[in-house]
């Protein structure tokens, strides 16, 4: 009996080289959760997903995020993740490519979002972190920054805050950073 599931396995297995596609690979626990997750999105119409190295890489891809109300309405800003073959018990790795003034954002990309950290808990998903990443560029947050400078400027002056915000989507210069056009 033992052996005739190792000659299944073995049939499978050439049946897989036959088609030229290699012995069959099997899947990890985050990759399989990962899959239904992306299976059941449901996107605010304003975000994208993207699979620059094609769909057999469903653990890195890419998320659009074009707001539609607030200061970036009308940016585009990409964020990449990377995520763990152990997912959902560890969140995925965020970070945004488009250089942006904001106060969750710093310069080099990185996000703060408490779902990604401290309040990541394995019954959260994708989904749930596209609405957070939205959700930060309809309300910025100064109360838990990664720019302070961004995060002072909105709390202390929001006129001068939407001014820079303009001005860094356009492609210009704010303080002594230049950020690339992003609208």
């Amino acid at each position: 009996m033992i052996r005739l599931f190792k000659v299944k396995e073995k049939q499978k297995e050439e049946a897989g080289n036959a088609k030229g596609r290699g012995p069959l690979k099997k899947q990890s626990a985050g990759e399989l959760r990962l899959h239904k997750d992306i299976s059941e999105l449901n996107l605010p119409k304003s975000c994208t997903i993207a699979f620059p190295n094609g769909k057999d890489d469903l653990m890195t891809f890419e998320v659009s995020v074009k707001p539609d109300e607030g200061y970036y309405m009308g940016g585009k800003f990409v964020f990449t993740f990377n995520v763990s073959s152990v997912y959902p018990h560890d969140a995925p790795k965020v970070k945004c490519k488009t250089k942006v003034y904001h106060p969750n954002i710093d310069l080099e990309g990185n996000v703060c979002l408490n779902i990604l950290r401290e309040d990541w808990k394995p019954v959260l998903n994708i989904n749930t972190i596209v609405y957070g990443l939205y959700h930060l560029f309809t309300e910025p947050n100064h109360e838990d920054p990664l720019n302070l400078e961004a995060a002072a400027v909105l709390r202390d002056n929001p006129h001068t805050f939407r001014s820079n915000v303009k001005t860094a989507m356009g492609g210009g210069r704010v303080g002594d950073t230049y950020f690339s056009r992003c609208i």
